[in-house]
């Protein structure tokens, strides 16, 4: 039987299925048998407020679908149009390959492997957008 694999650290939590579950004090793996559950990683989350720039806005739809508290099929097509853009500026074979893997993630309804390679992007981002500050 497959499912999804999670490596937990200690005391790490996440969301799955609007409950926050916490990892005791020794590292654990689960597999999430269900392939409808909704699950995300808290570290892996974006504060609303934190969802200021491009990148960080659809990593942030990303995890509302994740979560459950987004349509997956009205938030794949958000997902899609900011992807999307960002290739309009993110040119790099780097970014064209995350933004590639994210593309097809979401196609998919893959939503964990398309916020993971959205979330390599963040970076990136940053340096650009601090560049452009100076």
């Amino acid at each position: 039987m497959s499912g999804l694999v999670l490596k937990l650290a200690p005391q790490e939590r996440l969301l799955i299925n609007g409950a926050v579950i916490e990892n005791g004090d020794r590292r654990s793996r689960l597999t999430i048998l269900s392939p409808n559950a909704h699950i995300l990683r808290l570290r892996d989350a974006i504060h609303p407020d934190a969802a200021n720039t491009p990148v960080r806005r659809i990593c942030y739809i990303t995890q509302l679908v994740l979560s459950g508290d987004a349509d997956p099929v009205e938030g794949s097509k958000q997902i899609l149009r900011g992807i999307e853009q960002l290739s309009q500026v993110l040119r790099d074979d780097d970014s064209r390959t995350q933004l590639a893997a994210a593309t097809d993630a979401t196609i998919s309804g893959q939503f964990y492997p398309a916020l993971k390679a959205l979330r390599a992007l963040l970076s990136r981002e940053s340096r650009l957008l601090s560049a452009s500050l100076t």
